[in-house]
C-alpha cells in the first residue's frame, strides 16, 4: 500500500519534466518511450506503465519486478517498461496541459482524490479514458464497495484500511472519536498532515465523513488542544511513534509489517475508532492517449486476475480489491478489516475536497 508522502497541491505546480523508468532491478534512468506495438499483433511491444516509486523500489516491499516478469510470462511478446516520474501523476497533468504527448499507457496507483483533482485542472480534456464494458474478463470480481470512478476509467486494485496503531503496553484503544479527544489521551498521538500526507488526509476525510461536515473542525481543534502532534509525512509519524509516542495514524496493515520483522505484535494494536475503517482504494487506468489500448486493457485485466490479487497482500501489504483472491494465511491473520468500512465517493470530493482541506489548513496545521 502507498504509504508515500506526496504534497496534494495543484496539479500543474512546481513539476519536474524527467520521468524515470526503473526495471526489474529498481534502478531508475531517464528515457524516451517508443511506440512498437505491431499492425499484426496487438499484444506485442512496449507498454509503459507509469506509477509511485515504492511501488516498484521499495527497501522492503514492492510488486514491481514481480508484476514485470508475470506479465511478460503471459505476454511473451510483450515489453512492460515501469515509469515513476518524481512527480508522479502530476508529470501528465502537465504534459497533458503543454499540449505534449503522454508517453505512457496505463497509470497505476491514483485515488479518488487524485481522480478529481486531474479532472479539476484539465477540465473536458480527458487525461483517462473508460474501458469498454466486456473488455476486460476479471473485473466483475471487484468489489463493489471499493469502485470510486462513475466514469469507469479507474478501476481498483488494492486498498488500505486507515486505523490506530498503538502500544497496549503504554495505552489503551480508545475505540471512539469522542474518547480519543478526552485528556486521558493528552499528548499520545501523532497524526500527518493533511496538506503534504496520503494518510493524513484520509484520516481528515475520516472525520468529516463520520462526524460531519459541520463539526469536523471543532473535533480536530479538540484534538489539537488536547496534545496530538502532526509531522508532515507518514513516515516521520511512524518513526515518532517508535520512539517517542503510543499511538499513531496509519493502516490496518501494520501487523503483517511487525510480525514479518519479528516486531511485538503488543506494540503494533490496531484500532478502529467507531468500529469504522477509511477505505483509501488504489486503482488504475489507461490513458487516453495510449497507442496501445488493446496490451494497456489487457495490462488492466492482469492486475485483476486471482493470481496477482492473491499475490498484492504479500508484494504491496494491501488488502486486494477482488473478492476471489486468495491472501496467504500470514497476510489475513495479521491484516485487519474494519467492522465498518467508510469512505468518500468521487461525486462527494468533486467541489468539496479543496475547500475542506483549506478549512482545516487554516485551523489546524498554521497553529
Amino acid at each position: 500500500m502507498r504509504r508515500r508522502d506526496v504534497l496534494k497541491a495543484g496539479a500543474g505546480a512546481g513539476l519536474g519534466l524527467v520521468a524515470g523508468c526503473a526495471g526489474n532491478g529498481g534502478e531508475t534512468t531517464t528515457t524516451t518511450p517508443s511506440t512498437t506495438t505491431t499492425a499484426t499483433d496487438p499484444y506485442a511491444g512496449e507498454l509503459h506503465v507509469a506509477t509511485y516509486q515504492p511501488f516498484v523500489d521499495a527497501p522492503s516491499v514492492s510488486p514491481g519486478s514481480w508484476i514485470k516478469e508475470q506479465f511478460e510470462k503471459q505476454y511473451p511478446k510483450a515489453t512492460l517498461k515501469w515509469l515513476t516520474p518524481q512527480s508522479e501523476l502530476n508529470y501528465f497533468v502537465q504534459r497533458k496541459q503543454a499540449g505534449v504527448g503522454v508517453d505512457a499507457d496505463v497509470y497505476v496507483g491514483l485515488n479518488a482524490d487524485d481522480l478529481v483533482r486531474v479532472d479539476q485542472e484539465l477540465g473536458g480534456d480527458d487525461l483517462f479514458e473508460p474501458i469498454d464494458a466486456g473488455a476486460l474478463d476479471n473485473e466483475g470480481h471487484v468489489r463493489d464497495e471499493l469502485r470510486f470512478d462513475p466514469k469507469n476509467r479507474a478501476i481498483p486494485f488494492d486498498t488500505g484500511y486507515i486505523s490506530l496503531v498503538y502500544n497496549e503496553k503504554k495505552v489503551s484503544n480508545p475505540q471512539t472519536f469522542e474518547t480519543l479527544a478526552k485528556p486521558e489521551y493528552a499528548s499520545k498521538l501523532l497524526a500527518q498532515n493533511a496538506q503534504t500526507s496520503d494518510s493524513g488526509q484520509a484520516f481528515l476525510l475520516w472525520t468529516i465523513a463520520t462526524l460531519g461536515e459541520e463539526n469536523y473542525l471543532d473535533y480536530w481543534k479538540r484534538l489539537v488542544d488536547n496534545g496530538a502532534r502532526l509531522l508532515d509525512s507518514w513516515s516521520a509519524a511512524y518513526s515518532a511513534y517508535l520512539k517517542e509516542r503510543p499511538m499513531v495514524v496509519s493502516y490496518s496493515t501494520d501487523q503483517v509489517y511487525a510480525h514479518r520483522y519479528d516486531q511485538p505484535l503488543a506494540e503494533h494494536q490496531v484500532g478502529f475508532l467507531n468500529d469504522q475503517g477509511y477505505a483509501n482504494p488504489e486503482g488504475m487506468a489507461r490513458f487516453a492517449d495510449t497507442d496501445t489500448p488493446e496490451l494497456a486493457t489487457a495490462f488492466v485485466d492482469f492486475m485483476l486476475s486471482k493470481e496477482v490479487q492473491s499475490k498484492i497482500p504479500v508484494l504491496n501489504v494491501a488488502f486486494p480489491a477482488t473478492d476471489w483472491a486468495e491472501p496467504p494465511e500470514s497476510f489475513s491473520k495479521y491484516a485487519h478489516r474494519p467492522p465498518e468500512t467508510v469512505t468518500h465517493s468521487y461525486d462527494e470530493l468533486k467541489g468539496n475536497l479543496d475547500q475542506w482541506v483549506e478549512q482545516w489548513a487554516r485551523q489546524v496545521a498554521s497553529n
